[in-house]
């Protein structure tokens, strides 16, 4: 019997994954952005018009893969009406339905994200946690990981900031990553991972466990409603530690922000300059006040509503066992990987998507 090809249905038409792709209402919003795009004085505030420029250009892509997807499922039902009784057509039905239907399921994920800032950029902070040498070679393992994922997803990433290990690994770094819904896909990252291994800095080769934190925040390209006023943030520049080359060792071209109404403090040294250096730090510490204000938010909901929740970036969200045994779960949705050193190569996609999926599943229940 042949399978039948994915069904795939727009503009007000649910699909099995119980997301709706209004198409319409998706060329109706890139009407409106082209029509603002060509008006006068559109370039003045141009922190605006790159927002809007970038949304243009997702809201394009996203309806250009629809209508390549909807070709591709009509060719292949009218393939599939001519394959009753052709065994070799049945199975090139076979085997071209799989690929379209994970195409189909990942535009229909993607079209979830609609939260306030799930388009943005996004900005990770991998924080060593216990575990000492090993935690620290953690941390770093895990910078690399989100590293390699963004390059596979298309999407680029810029370390911006790190702080060395003594001995090896990092105690920190912070990860910018630009793409479409970088934020709205990185933010399932968030929480406690768990590192467990037959340790190289041990000299019995005992297994020890590390942990390591990891944030995730929006980057913010125009105010947001975040002013962040020049009388409230000292900057101060000092000589940049760690590997650089003599540039790095001579010149104080690290700097350090700290937001005098919260305490917050960012640092940023990875840039060659100070300017450079400066801009990336007010990225970050914009994001992290709109963190702060999210939290805030996030409590006086769940004051009035009377429920109690756990600290979220304690929960431990993903372990990773390399030894007695290989397996990476993920203790939000029981997810189960066993090839180890391809998710630390950057395939977590998966876990990503398991995740996303349970929570507009909650989402629906609500």
């Amino acid at each position: 019997m042949t399978p039948p090809a994915p069904s795939i249905r727009s503009a007000s038409a649910s699909t099995g994954s119980g997301c709706v792709f209004d198409l319409a209402t998706v060329e109706g919003e890139i009407a409106e952005l082209e029509q603002q795009s060509i008006e006068p004085g559109f370039w003045d505030d141009s922190r605006v018009a790159q927002d809007v420029m970038r949304s243009l250009g997702d809201l394009r892509g996203r309806a250009s893969e629809w209508r390549r997807l909807t070709d591709a499922a009509t060719e292949l039902a009218d393939l599939a009406a001519l394959a009753d009784g052709d065994a070799d057509l049945a199975q090139e039905v076979a085997a071209a339905t799989e690929p379209l239907q994970l195409d189909v399921d990942a535009l229909e994920l993607a079209s979830t994200l609609g939260g306030p800032y799930d388009g943005s950029n996004a900005i990770m902070v991998v924080h060593s946690g216990e575990g000492g040498i090993d935690a620290q070679d953690w941390a770093s393992m895990l910078t690399r990981m989100y590293v390699r994922w963004a390059e596979r997803r298309g999407m680029k990433a810029e370390v911006l900031d790190t702080t060395d290990g003594e001995e090896a690994g990092i105690k920190n770094a912070t990860v910018e990553i630009r793409g479409s819904r970088a934020y709205g896909y990185a933010k399932a990252e968030a929480g406690s991972h768990r590192l467990v291994r037959l340790s190289p800095f041990d000299s019995a080769h005992r297994r020890h466990t590390a942990f390591a934190l990891v944030e995730v925040l929006p980057e913010l390209d125009g105010d947001h409603d975040i002013a962040i006023n020049d009388d409230e943030v000292r900057m101060d520049a000092y000589r940049a530690s760690g590997a650089g080359g003599q540039h790095v060792n001579k010149t104080s071209s690290a700097v350090r922000l700290t937001h005098l109404p919260t305490g917050i403090v960012v640092t940023c040294q990875n840039e060659r300059s100070q300017m450079q250096n400066r801009e990336s730090a007010m990225k970050i510490l914009r994001a992290r006040l709109l963190e702060r204000r999210m939290r805030e938010e996030e409590q006086e909901r769940t004051r009035i509503k009377g429920e109690h929740t756990a600290a979220g970036f304690g929960n431990r969200i993903r372990s990773y066992v390399l030894q007695p045994y290989t397996q990476v779960t993920d203790h939000r949705t029981n997810l189960s990987v066993g090839d180890v050193q391809a998710v630390l190569d950057g395939e977590i996609d998966p876990f990503i998507d398991a995740y996303l999926h349970q929570q507009l599943g909650q989402d629906g229940d609500a």
